[in-house]
């Protein structure tokens, strides 16, 4: 199988923490020649806080506004408009056991410092909450994303991404031919 990605100029990154996301929007971006949107850099305010939700969701509605994009990121209360102003949706539906091991690779890595892709004044830590969150994403968070993505309107496309191989072939696929002509593999029945 070849996925492609149709020329989209509006690329949304869904899936658990540590399954990829950012690293597959990075080298999207360079591939495709997309500026990439980490909705982290957006989200978190120094020493991991929290912006009022109502800025948050105003912050959203602009970024998605733009007309070329690819974003990494979660936040499932902006997610169903997320998709909505997306032309392709890819969903890293990464095994448990894979998603732990790269968050405690990430923080190993990280450690004490601020990871490329997150907001100014919020280095890496230790937090156990967190862990239990991604543990917990496969049975709490992944039955809606999934529900998101097969109610979304039949303009946008959806290719779920189940391994690293997976993301390869999809960036191989891309890096051969950056103006593909198909999607094949999608969610719902739905192209």
């Amino acid at each position: 199988m070849n996925p492609m990605l149709d020329g989209a100029q509006r690329i949304l990154i869904v899936g658990s923490s540590g399954s990829g996301k950012s690293t597959l929007a990075r080298r999207l971006g360079d591939v495709l020649g997309l500026p990439v949107v980490y909705l982290d850099r957006h989200h978190w305010r120094p020493g991991w806080m929290e912006p009022p939700k109502e800025e948050w969701e105003s912050i959203v509605d602009e970024l998605i506004a733009a007309p070329r994009w690819i974003m990494d990121g979660n936040y499932s209360g902006t997610m169903e408009r997320r998709i909505a102003a997306s032309e392709a949706v890819l969903f890293l539906d990464l095994p448990r056991r894979v998603c732990i091991w790269r968050v405690l690779k990430r923080w190993a890595l990280h450690w004490n410092e601020r990871r490329p892709d997150m907001a100014e004044g919020c280095r890496e830590r230790w937090d156990g909450k967190f862990l239990l969150w991604v543990w917990n994403y496969p049975n709490r968070s992944r039955p809606r994303v999934r529900q998101l993505i097969e109610e979304r309107p039949e303009s946008v496309r959806a290719l779920i991404l189940r391994s690293q191989t997976e993301i390869d072939i999809l960036l191989k696929s891309q890096q051969e031919n950056p103006s593909p002509k198909s999607m094949r593999q999608t969610v719902g029945g739905k192209q």
